[in-house]
């Protein structure tokens, strides 16, 4: 569950400069912001918490280390 709303966090930081982020630590959100705007450009604002998971496991080759490390740490 902890993932789920560090995920959405990284998603509304990234995809919309009116979100606050209430959720996940601020060195997950920064580790994944920048894969989050390179890989989940296409996926809608308003998007639930799991299409942004699936945009990143989609480009889970390409992640950098630093996302990569933060979506192993919670066991994806």
């Amino acid at each position: 569950m902890m993932f789920r709303k560090v995920l959405l966090a990284v998603a509304f930081i990234s995809l919309s400069s009116m979100a606050l982020a209430t959720s996940g630590t601020p060195e997950e959100q920064a580790a994944c912001s920048p894969d989050v705007r390179k890989f989940c450009k296409k996926v809608p604002q308003g998007s639930d918490d799991n299409a942004y998971l699936a945009c990143l496991e989609n480009n889970r080759d390409a992640l950098s280390i630093k996302c990569l490390n933060v979506l192993m740490d919670h066991g994806r």
